[in-house]
């Protein structure tokens, strides 16, 4: 932008700036690039004489793609009074404004002024609108759309299986996928993605085996989402595997990518491998907060708290400016190693910075009294701040009323989170551990009528285990896996040999007593 500034003064100083091939240029520079400027670009479209639909439709684009969306609206009702008439390519741009507000009003208005214009028709249009109906969760009414289209490409495919992914309906979205004539790497990216959203960590890594088999080369986006499932599976062996994928097909190594990376890492409990991404990308991405407060954030779920708290001080030394998630690392960091003192710190430097603290910020600062064993101060926290309780709060002053023998609290928190969250199977099993302490099992008994009622269904536990880069899942009495009856004899073998295990060592205690009885 600094040279385009200087540019554009030639331009002035010359007085060649009227000219189209000069003021198109300077326009689609500052409003579509990268490294361009949208409000820059509305001022120089308003030092024009006559500016053209081209050039309005450069800066609507422009601010449909940038962090005010909304301005594409203010461009689009100055661009009608000064009596420019928009053609067929300025609509989409609109419809996109509207998806990023999610808007879908301001999209329905977007519509009849295309029904009105007889645009419809327009295939850049409808699949504009679809996507736009989609991101605003009318899903019915993009497919309505869809079905309409006389003639369909690949965007209009893709703008139907993203919509549905994002609308968490996997049924549709991987139906509509099976039925595309043809397929790039967003059609799979985003039903990948919409599997991971959807807690199917198996369904999308299983979808990206297919997708290696060669129909498509995945980018920086599906590693991303393949990256998150294999972090929330623990997958490390196949975490790894899909590390040297992006290395081997030299992918862009994006800040957003490093940051999955570690996130992946840290999450399969890999911290020196973790840390490897981390230094390595240093150089590169020293002024981003974000793979900062990965790496915090990492080292302090798995308890490495000082050396959390170092890499802080080395982020403050290299003046990055904190934000909201490094604040929320450091005080996870303070509740894994019990350091009440250093989070009130943390915690007051929010309000010193402007930063006003969120739901998760409490719910941090109570998990970190609560653990600590200063239950009733985690109690008078909670009954000061300004927001309601929430379940995440109210769940880590439970632990910590267990943990410490307060029972009486205990009950009464665990009574308050059915309340809040009156269909949520934990709750109810964490209110009745609190019975089982006390021994109150009619109480138990009613707790499981009520959720009978209600149709609460306690969820299976299950476990994942990695073997040579494959993830077998399990569940309690589970017969579904291929090879469940060799795994149930070999349990059975296992546990038969614990029994005579500890009958002979019953048997040799009992002799032992015997002969010592005997002696004395």
């Amino acid at each position: 932008m600094s040279e385009l500034k200087q540019i554009h003064a030639l331009l002035l100083a010359f007085g060649l700036y009227q000219e189209d091939k000069f003021s198109s240029k300077i326009l689609s520079f500052s409003a579509l690039s990268d490294s361009g400027n949208a409000d820059y670009s509305f001022r120089f479209l308003s030092q024009l004489s006559n500016p053209t639909t081209f050039d309005w439709n450069t800066v609507i684009r422009g601010y449909s793609k940038s962090r005010n969306p909304n301005r594409s609206i203010s461009v689009f009702i100055r661009m009608l009074r000064d009596g420019v008439s928009p053609d067929h390519l300025t609509y989409p741009f609109l419809a996109k404004a509207a998806a990023s507000l999610m808007k879908r009003e301001l999209g329905v208005a977007v519509h009849a002024r295309i029904s009105k214009r007889g645009y419809e028709s327009d295939r850049f249009i409808g699949n504009s609108m679809i996507h736009m109906y989609a991101s605003c969760g009318d899903i019915t009414y993009a497919r309505k759309m869809f079905d309409s289209m006389s003639k369909r490409n690949l965007v209009s495919w893709n703008s139907m299986v993203d919509g549905y992914a994002k609308c968490g309906d996997m049924i549709s979205a991987r139906e509509v996928f099976e039925l595309m004539p043809e397929r790039d790497v967003r059609s799979w990216s985003s039903l990948i993605d919409g599997y991971v959203k959807a807690g199917e960590y198996m369904e999308a890594l299983a979808l990206f085996e297919r997708m290696q088999a060669g129909e498509a080369n995945a980018n920086e986006v599906t590693m991303v989402s393949v990256l998150c499932a294999c972090a929330h599976l623990g997958a490390l062996e196949q975490g790894r595997l899909m590390h040297h994928y992006i290395v081997d097909n030299k992918l862009p190594f994006t800040l957003v990518l490093q940051t999955s990376l570690i996130d992946m890492y840290a999450k399969c409990g890999a911290i020196d491998d973790a840390l490897g991404v981390f230094r390595g990308g240093l150089t590169q991405r020293r002024t981003d907060v974000l793979i900062w407060n990965a790496m915090i954030g990492g080292l302090a779920t798995h308890g490495f708290v000082k050396e959390s708290l170092n890499l802080f001080e080395e982020m403050q030394t290299n003046r990055i400016v904190p934000d909201e998630i490094t604040y929320l690392c450091l005080l996870s960091a303070c509740a894994h190693g019990g350091l009440v003192k250093e989070a009130w710190y943390f915690f007051e430097c929010l309000n010193k910075q402007s930063m006003t603290p969120k739901s998760e910020h409490y719910a941090c600062m109570v998990d970190v009294l609560a653990r600590a064993g200063e239950v009733a101060e985690a109690f008078h926290f909670i009954s000061q701040i300004p927001i309601e309780p929430t379940a995440s709060m109210l769940g880590a002053l439970l632990n910590g009323c267990m943990n410490h023998g307060e029972l009486d609290l205990a009950e009464l928190v665990g009574r308050k989170l059915i309340e809040i969250e009156p269909d949520h199977d934990g709750r109810y099993v964490g209110l009745s551990n609190v019975y089982a302490v006390f021994k109150r099992w009619d109480d138990a008994r009613n707790l499981r009528e009520a959720m009978e009622r209600r149709g609460v269904k306690k969820s299976p536990g299950f476990s994942f285990v990695e073997v040579s880069g494959m993830l077998h899942r399990f569940i309690a009495h589970d017969k579904g896996h291929p090879q469940s009856e060799h795994i149930y004899a070999i349990l059975n073998f296992i546990a038969n040999q614990i029994k005579r295990d500890a009958v002979r060592e019953i048997q040799d205690f009992l002799l032992y007593v015997e002969d010592f009885c005997f002696w004395t």
